[in-house]
């Protein structure tokens, strides 16, 4: 929303007779701003973490696989090609196993899911071709590579999801080469070796996928912890901060009212003069609004804003409080440079007092209306505009209406 639709909207005259102050009234527009959780430290650190740990194993299971495929499986099985009793079946299954690990190995270094099912079913059913094609002479010999790597790409395939899976895989490639081992008649020797191969060739990849799991687990825990201590901290400095500046400026708004309250007793200012009067407003309002900042409410701008103009009202001066959005959250100091300046003029208005808050997404407009006076009684910011840091002040008067704004852009 542009300002330039409060500026339009404040400087119109208010009426003079006395009114509450108000929440936004029926046909006008309100533009919501939008809420939602921030992402923190808190959440994205140990993701982050995660994701790194995660890939660094994943690379290392790729890697592993397909490297064990082509520099041991491949020059085995084209070395004893001869001797095997189904030496297309042999090559075609290798062809084929070698075209889904590297299609998963690419899908999974992208985290883009794999179907873990289809391809371990593809897998065993090659694992079990390939038993029954390699002959009684190559059974536990290197060229029937499926006892070296197919239990790697059985990781690859069961990546990311409980260990039970690929221990169930792992069992019924276990249970393929027993009804090979014992179809080709071998006596208990060869069972004995059948053993030693099926845990020299499970082992090292279930500990490679617990160990990953586990490592990722670790790191996403401590990167939490980690996170947690920051924020934890950063909450605590900003919290001394804020007390350290909440303290300083109490100081300052008890010092301007305890010098009006000393001079009232001493006698040196009348009560009766305008101008004591207006000091006395402004260290109230003051005062005021610096207790409201530390309400927690869901507007703290209004809610501030709100205090502001309730003083003025029991203080007897008319005063309209419209709102038209909602304001997104603001730092203290942006919302102290927002009201402060609008507050010390309305302590000063006569008759009647209209103060507008303009908020958007990306931009809040506060503007105060009262009338013009003359005389030093009237005295005030200078007319034009200038920059308070982040917020922009504009005051202009015509000798009817005093106009004042304060603006906040992203």
């Amino acid at each position: 929303m542009s300002a330039d639709l409060g500026a339009s909207t404040d400087r119109t005259a208010a009426p003079g007779g006395p009114a509450r102050a108000t929440e936004p009234q029926p046909g006008r527009a309100s533009v919501p701003a939008p809420r939602g959780p921030a992402p923190t430290a808190a959440l994205a650190a140990p993701a982050a973490v995660a994701h790194a740990s995660d890939r660094g194993a994943r690379i290392a299971s790729v890697a592993i696989a397909l490297a064990w495929h082509v520099a041991i499986g491949l020059p085995a099985v084209l070395g004893a090609r001869a001797e095997f009793a189904a030496p297309a079946v042999v090559l075609g299954g290798w062809l084929l196993v070698a075209v889904a690990g590297v299609v998963a190995g690419v899908r999974l270094l992208h985290g883009a899911p794999l179907p873990p099912w289809p391809l371990s079913g593809l897998l065993l059913v090659v694992d079990a071709a390939v038993f029954a094609a390699v002959g009684d002479r190559q059974l536990f010999a290197a060229a029937n590579w499926v006892w070296s790597t197919l239990g790697w790409f059985l990781v690859l395939a069961m990546w990311g999801r409980r260990v039970t899976g690929l221990v169930a895989l792992l069992t019924t490639h276990a249970l393929i080469a027993l009804v090979a081992v014992l179809g080709h008649g071998h006596d208990p020797a060869d069972l004995a070796r059948y053993a030693m191969y099926v845990y020299g060739t499970s082992s090292l990849p279930v500990a490679v996928f617990v160990g990953s799991t586990t490592i990722v687990g670790l790191a996403r825990e401590r990167a939490a912890a980690a996170a947690a201590m920051h924020e934890m901290a950063a909450e605590r400095d900003a919290a001394e901060q804020s007390l350290r500046e909440r303290r300083d400026r109490l100081a300052l708004v008890g010092a301007a009212a305890g010098r009006v309250l000393g001079d009232l007793a001493a006698g040196q200012a009348d009560p009766d003069d305008p101008e004591v009067q207006r000091r006395c407003v402004l260290a109230a309002a003051r005062l005021r609004r610096l207790i409201a900042e530390s309400d927690d409410v869901p507007d703290p701008l209004l809610h501030e804003l709100r205090a502001a103009a309730d003083l003025a009202e029991r203080n007897g001066l008319p005063i309209d409080l419209v709102t038209i959005g909602n304001p997104p959250p603001l730092p203290v100091e942006i919302r102290r440079r927002l009201a402060d300046p609008l507050t010390g003029i309305l302590s000063d208005a006569r008759g009647w007092a209209r103060l507008t808050v303009v908020s958007g997404p990306d931009e809040v407009v506060v503007s105060l209306v009262t009338p013009d006076r003359e005389g030093p009684e009237a005295a005030g910011p200078p007319p034009g505009e200038h920059d308070d840091g982040p917020v922009q002040h504009l005051y202009e008067r015509d000798g009817d209406i005093r106009w004042a704004q304060t603006r906040w852009r992203r």
